[in-house]
């Protein structure tokens, strides 16, 4: 099937099929006239690329759950892929990590605005 069609078929945009080939995620067949040429199998690749990508995981984590044949059914219907465990382990510790900075910031921020209140004799009466 030809770009058109798989991004009908998947919900997953031209731009970002093409990108995903950029990035060694994909690779379509070429047919004579040039034209990219995807199979069924990358069909699913593309889903579940969209689906990890929306999960916030990098190229490279992705690339690994290729590698690791963890992008071959549709994720919601195979076993668990244990060898991405680990990735998906560290990520999860990234945006932990990242919560929490963000959160003392939100702080730091809130309070910067109480000030700002005060200073204008806008905060709330007791």
């Amino acid at each position: 099937m030809r770009i058109g069609e798989l991004t009908r078929r998947t919900g997953v945009s031209a731009r970002s099929l093409r990108y995903y080939e950029q990035q060694g995620l994909l690779s379509p067949a070429r047919a004579e006239n040039g034209y990219r040429e995807y199979d069924e199998l990358a069909a699913i690749h593309a889903v579940n690329i969209k689906d990890l990508m929306d999960l916030a995981l990098t190229v490279e984590d992705i690339r690994e759950f290729k590698e690791r044949g963890c992008l071959d059914r549709p994720l919601s219907r195979q076993p668990p892929c244990a060898s991405a465990l680990s990735t998906v382990r560290a990520r999860l510790e990234s945006l932990d990590e990242r919560i929490e900075r963000l959160s003392r910031l939100r702080e730091r921020l809130a309070a910067h605005g109480e000030e700002i209140e005060r200073g204008l004799g806008l905060g709330k009466a007791v």
